[in-house]
């Protein structure tokens, strides 16, 4: 006759890790021990009358206690960092409108954009710090030893941090970028190794498109310093040379008549030009000719349209009057 088998030994957990029975045990005995939130009110008012069952079930509770509170901190903190974001992005406009005399500078998106960012991140941030108090509450009243854990997750952090450097620092230079509103989608910026119109923006990497259409990903660890054009307010200016033996109060004169008349249209008056424009008389002169500057004070990006009717208006101006431009240098 062939030998019954014998039956196959049940899976022991890994070493270090307690058993269902064990965990349940050790959960009970710390109740014996008033720990925890339900038990200490039980051991109190039923004195050495417990059940074998009921330490069990009073830490139970403790458990679902410990996860309940511990949602709901998650909830209050994501709640609170919206309001906050939220508010500070918000007061963000009316500043800019007093600086700017009250040209709406249709920011709503940009500041939305830049609240659901932080507002993210920061949830996330909370999320981990509250879920992770919880989860290891919870492994220590189950009686899983969690010292091991936090050592060995405290040497993947290091090893993770060192192998990736560049990208924490990338993050943390977009977390200080959109805190301080650096720049957004639609600025025209000058990012060092590239200059362009900001596509997009994520706490990594910045995506600009130049002047030829190509696309440039500029890292935000990468970038050491920032020029953007369309932040608060921007300036076209324009140098008219015109001969050396022009008459210059004459030639003045008619620079800021045509420049009052561009501020007093009303296709540009308080929407594309905040300030009345400035001439400032003679920016150079050379033995050929001198030159004169106009400066006109526009929106942000606005300086490129202002500056292309303000040429087109000169030229025609000085042509009627028979001044003749000169070459400049």
């Amino acid at each position: 006759m062939f030998p019954l088998a014998s039956p196959s030994p049940s899976p022991t957990p890994p070493p270090g890790i307690p058993d269902g029975s064990a965990m349940l045990s050790h959960l009970a005995t710390t109740c014996e021990n008033d720990q925890g939130f339900v038990c200490p009110l039980l051991n109190g008012l039923f004195p050495g009358s417990l059940d074998a069952w009921v330490p069990l079930i009073a830490g139970l509770t403790d458990l679902i206690v410990i996860l309940a509170l511990a949602f709901l901190l998650r909830g209050i903190g994501h709640r609170l960092i919206s309001r906050i974001v939220n508010r500070a992005a918000e007061t963000t406009l009316p500043l800019r409108k007093r600086r700017l005399e009250g040209v709406d500078l249709l920011l709503t998106e940009r500041r939305k954009q830049r609240a659901e960012t932080m507002g993210s991140v920061l949830k996330h941030v909370a999320s981990i710090i509250v879920l992770g108090t919880a989860a290891l509450t919870v492994l220590d009243r189950l009686g899983i030893p969690i010292t091991p854990l936090l050592t060995s997750v405290g040497i993947l952090g290091v090893a993770i941090g060192f192998g990736a450097q560049e990208l924490v620092k990338d993050f943390i230079a977009g977390m200080f970028m959109l805190l301080e509103d650096q720049y957004g989608v639609g600025d025209v910026i000058d990012a060092g190794a590239a200059v362009g119109t900001v596509e997009a923006v994520t706490l990594r990497v910045t995506r600009l498109r130049d002047a030829d259409g190509r696309v440039w990903y500029v890292r935000n660890g990468t970038i050491t310093r920032i020029g953007n054009e369309s932040q608060g307010w921007s300036r076209a200016s324009i140098d008219v040379p015109v001969d050396y033996d022009a008459d210059v109060p004459a030639v003045r004169e008619l620079l800021k008549k045509v420049a009052d008349e561009l501020w007093e249209d009303p296709d540009y008056h308080g929407k594309v030009i905040v300030e009345e424009p400035q001439v400032f008389g003679l920016e150079q002169i050379s033995d050929t000719a001198i030159i004169f500057r106009v400066a006109v004070k526009t929106i942000p990006a606005g300086q490129a349209e202002v500056a292309r009717e303000l040429r087109l208006r000169l030229k025609s101006a000085l042509d009627r009057e028979s001044i003749h431009i000169a070459a400049s240098g």
